[in-house]
Formats: structure tokens, C-alpha cells, sequence
């Protein structure tokens, strides 16, 4: 049952007061303006290209890891459950949700911080500001405009995914001077809501994949606070579980520990401000959606675990490297031979009037390709033996 408007808090974000688009579509049921969004979103090419994208293990490292789009979608269904709860919108929350991670390049991590290194002089490479870019100006699907021309509120979510932007990445205030996003103050509830899905959905899937994989053993996750007592406590009640429902069931426990907390917490700051309006959500000095300091403590350590144990295993450090190479020499090639472009994108670096945004166009490039598109692609300009299909 979605909470129809009369059943909204009176904080939540309410479609027939949105900011409107930036290019007027009238037409439009005004009710209906993030349920459109959220659509928008899950139709467009870059949403689709999330299938082959990295979470963690490259995409042929097998089939049950997860890719930038199981995690989104993963990310959605918290944010619309928590929504629920909190009286939101529940079509805000997933619209910011299932965007927000639309303008990371192939190989996840590896992959930005290639692109930060050959965009070093030339501001460098934010994959939340490459979202907006994507869904306000690089996707083209309708003949009246190019990008989504989503809300106003849902660019808001994706700008401030992280909160206030203090110093905004170039790509981001250009897009903000198309559409002011008011990037100095904090965004919605809804928008608040699913970034802390996104926290809550990485770390637990990433518990799975990490031991899905054999990096670590549940005994490994024993110390940690809360993680720990969860898995001890399952395995007394069910001592003969196998291990990989035993994974299961330990997430399961966690993701809904890590959802109470959150809803508890976020109770008792609306209870201590009383909102009247999304505009005192936006205009409040700190966010309302968030853990306990308790919970927070536990994400903190539990990250520190996964980074030691999962990011930096020599298994993931291989593939990140290998990622990068891949992601810098197609960089270079296209950088010293344009022509090697596809004919489209040579058009577009033929007309760029500067080295910045000829660099930053091959980045727009590179950063649309999936990490199997990108290997083919490499191997097609670098293994003379190659019959990488081409595309």
C-alpha cells in the first residue's frame, strides 16, 4: 500500500507543490511528477548499462556478485520501505535511489580513480557530479530536450546525495547553472532517506559478497559490534544452518537492526525539531535522517573491516589494477589519436573549443562504457589478436 497524500507527514515532500522541471512539460499529472521520474530513470540507457557495471568484483568474476544495478535496485527497496515508514514519498525516495549511482565508469572505484588521474589536470573526475550531467544533458531520448528533464527535486537528491556541496566539482555547478539546486542547503527527507539506504544496502551486501567470495569467515565478523552478536545469535538458535544460509540470515538481521535504528533516530530528531514543511527539512543545519551515534560507531568499524579485508585483498587488488590500466590506456589512445574515437564522439572533440573539454569528453566517453565494453574496446585497440566484436 503506497501512502496516498493525505496520509504524507507534513515534512514529506508533496508532488503537487514540486519545483517543477526545467523545461515545462504540462501535460504532466503534477501528482504524478516523481512516480514519472523514477520511470524516466529506470527506462534510460545509463540505468541499463548498470548491469555490467562493478560493485566490487568485476562483472565476469560471476554471476551472483553484485553490479551497480542489483545494488541500486537493492538501495531502492530499502529507501521506498523506509519512506513508508517515515509517512514520505515514497516515489522521491526511489527516484533519488535507483539515480544515484547511474554516472559511476566501468570498474566501480578503480575506475573513477583512473579517470580522476588523467582528468589530474582538468579538475578531475566525480562520478555523483557525472549523474546529473547524465540525466540533464548527455542521455537522448526525447526530441524536445536532451537529458531526462527530471524534477527539481529529484536533481536536488542526486546533487546532495552526500549533503551540502561546499565546493562543487565544475561539472556540477555547470549543471547547477542550468538549474539552480540550491546546493548549500540539505535536500528532502526522501533524499536523505535513500542515501543512508545506500550506506545500509553496500556494507551488507557487501558482507555477502565477501563471504560468497572466501575473503573472510563469518568467525572473522565475530568481533564486531552488533555484526557479531547477530551471527552468535543465530547460530545458537539454529546451530545446524549451512554456512551460506547462515550468511543470509546474518544480513537479513543486520539490514533490519541497521533500519530500526535509523527509524528510531530519525523519529526523535523530527520529534525534537517539528517540521513543519520540507523547507524547514532544507533549511535545518544538520541531517534529521540518520543512525544513532551507537549505529554510527558500528558502520564506522564494520567499513574499516571490509576495507582491510575486502577492498585491499590481493584478489580485489588485482582486478583494481588491471582496471585501471585498462581505463588510463584507453584515456591516453583516444587523447593522442581522437580519430580512434567512434564517429559521434570525434564530432563532438572536433567541435570542443579547448583541450579541457576535449579531455573532459573523452572522460563522458570512457565513463558511459561497461566494464565488459571497455575490456572489448581495449582489446580491440591493443591486442593486434583481438576478435573482440566490434561495436
Amino acid at each position: 500500500h503506497r501512502l496516498t497524500m493525505a496520509e504524507l507527514a507534513p515534512w514529506a515532500s508533496d508532488a503537487r507543490r514540486s519545483r517543477g522541471r526545467r523545461i515545462a512539460e504540462p501535460q504532466l499529472a503534477a501528482e504524478q511528477a516523481w512516480r514519472i521520474d523514477r520511470e524516466r530513470i529506470v527506462h534510460c540507457t545509463a540505468f541499463r548499462r548498470l548491469v555490467y557495471k562493478t560493485q566490487v568484483f568485476l562483472n565476469h568474476e560471476g554471476d551472483l556478485f553484485r553490479t551497480r544495478l542489483t545494488h541500486s535496485l537493492e538501495v531502492a527497496q530499502l529507501a521506498r520501505s523506509i519512506a513508508r515508514s517515515l509517512q514520505l514519498n515514497e516515489d522521491l525516495a526511489e527516484a533519488c535511489a535507483l539515480a544515484h549511482d547511474m554516472g559511476h565508469p566501468p570498474f566501480g572505484h578503480a575506475g573513477e580513480e583512473a579517470l580522476q588521474e588523467a582528468l589530474r589536470d582538468h579538475d578531475g573526475f566525480d562520478h555523483n557530479a557525472q549523474t546529473l550531467k547524465l540525466v540533464m544533458q548527455l542521455e537522448q531520448r526525447y526530441a524536445e530536450f536532451n537529458g531526462l528533464n527530471l524534477t527539481w527535486e529529484t536533481l536536488e537528491g542526486i546533487a546532495k546525495h552526500n549533503g551540502p556541496v561546499k565546493h562543487p566539482h565544475p561539472t556540477l555547478k555547470q549543471c547547477n547553472e542550468m538549474y539552480n539546486l540550491e546546493l548549500g542547503t540539505y535536500p528532502s527527507l526522501e533524499a536523505q532517506v535513500a542515501a543512508l539506504a545506500d550506506d545500509i544496502a553496500y556494507h551488507n551486501h557487501d558482507i555477502d559478497d565477501g563471504l560468497r567470495a572466501g575473503l573472510f569467515e563469518v568467525e572473522d565478523l565475530l568481533p564486531l559490534p552488533m555484526v557479531g552478536q547477530t551471527f552468535r545469535d543465530i547460530v545458537k538458535k539454529y546451530p545446524l544452518l549451512s554456512r551460506q544460509v547462515l550468511a543470509h540470515e546474518g544480513v537479513r538481521e543486520i539490514i533490519g537492526n541497521m533500519v530500526v535504528d535509523l527509524l528510531e533516530e530519525t523519529h526523535r530528531n523530527l520529534l525534537n525539531l517539528d517540521p513543519q514543511s520540507v523547507d524547514d527539512i532544507r533549511q535545518h543545519k544538520a541531517p534529521l535522517v540518520s543512525f544513532s551515534a551507537e549505529m554510527q560507531s558500528v558502520h564506522r568499524q564494520l567499513r574499516k573491516f571490509l576495507n582491510e579485508r575486502m577492498y585491499r585483498h590481493y584478489r580485489v587488488n588485482r582486478m583494481t589494477s588491471k582496471a585501471r590500466r585498462i581505463v588510463l590506456q584507453l584515456f591516453d589512445i583516444f587523447e593522442k589519436e581522437p580519430h580512434c574515437l567512434p564517429t559521434e564522439w570525434f564530432r563532438k572533440l572536433e567541435a570542443a573549443p579547448s583541450e579541457a573539454e576535449q579531455a573532459v569528453i573523452i572522460a563522458d566517453y570512457i565513463s558511459g562504457m561497461t566494464d565488459r565494453y571497455a575490456m572489448q574496446e581495449h582489446g580491440r585497440l591493443f591486442d593486434l589478436s583481438s576478435h573482440a566484436v566490434q561495436g
